[in-house]
């Protein structure tokens, strides 16, 4: 009936306004930020598992960057054990030297020194082959034993990198020299067997480098399957958002449009009063 103490009309007009009007700004919210669950009632669960899914893409994008230094490390020790190894074939060469039969005593003292150069710059390679500031090669650091890299979403998924030291030591060629043609023979066969042992040590590093070339593959390939994952989860689909703005905009101005007009209602009563 008409009455014009409560205007049941424009409170029921009210009440559409505010839910359209909030119904359009959660819309535009969603358009203006680029994904559907923009609080945790629009989505709870699938707010829980895109979460979750951030987090592994976070880890795995920071594992991508372990694998890349990892790589640089073993390529830094490569590079270094292929100089040393280079070194080595000389020193063989000079002990095969020192075997021909002519050599004076002059000619072993020439061969000896340039043997003990090399000797010297064997071991300044493996005492000054370092990254970020941590020698690789001088068998006393971290290397030595293994150093763990991260490279997967769990605390235990590691590559462990292990450099065995390379000096004069390490490779038991310390402290010798060519004298004569019977300690050059001597050498020979300790040179040869640190030859071996770089080789050895060079075949570990290119094994791991293969190994962390395929993990990085496979941390390239789980990113963008979680990403794409994620993205159906979260990420709000714009021409549908967009035909549900342009809906609740409508809505709202009818909103708008009746409650205007319901206002109007108690003026128009008030004629039947004169």
């Amino acid at each position: 009936m008409p009455v014009i103490s409560t205007n049941t009309a424009a409170n029921t007009a009210l009440r559409y306004l505010n839910n359209n009007s909030a119904a359009q700004s959660e819309s535009l919210a969603k358009l203006s930020s680029g994904s559907r669950i923009v609080s945790a009632k629009d989505d709870a669960s699938g707010l829980a598992i895109a979460t979750s899914m951030n987090a592994d893409i976070t880890v795995l994008n920071q594992a991508a960057t372990n694998v890349t230094s990892g790589t640089s490390v073993l390529n830094t020790a490569d590079g270094a054990l292929s100089n040393i190894a280079d070194i080595l074939q000389r020193m063989n060469s000079l002990t095969a030297q020192a075997q021909s039969g002519s050599s004076s005593v002059d000619d072993l003292s020439y061969i000896d020194a340039e043997y003990q150069q090399l000797l010297e710059e064997v071991d300044d390679i493996a005492t000054t082959t370092n990254f970020n500031g941590v020698a690789l090669l001088d068998g006393t650091s971290g290397y030595s034993t293994g150093v763990d890299f991260l490279v997967g979403t769990a605390s235990t998924d590691t590559i462990t990198v292990s450099l065995n030291g390379a000096t004069s030591t390490d490779l038991g060629i310390d402290g010798t020299s060519i004298t004569d043609a019977a300690s050059a023979a001597s050498n020979m066969d300790l040179i040869q067997t640190a030859i071996t042992q770089v080789s050895e040590m060079r075949a570990n590093v290119g094994a791991t480098l293969s190994r962390f070339e395929f993990r990085g593959d496979v941390i390239s390939t789980s990113l963008e399957n979680l990403q794409s994952a994620k993205s159906s989860i979260s990420d709000v689909d714009i021409a549908t958002e967009q035909t549900n703005f342009t809906n609740y905009q409508t809505l709202t101005s009818a909103a708008i449009s009746a409650l205007s007009q319901a206002n109007s209602m108690s003026q128009s009563l008030l004629k039947l009063l004169q």
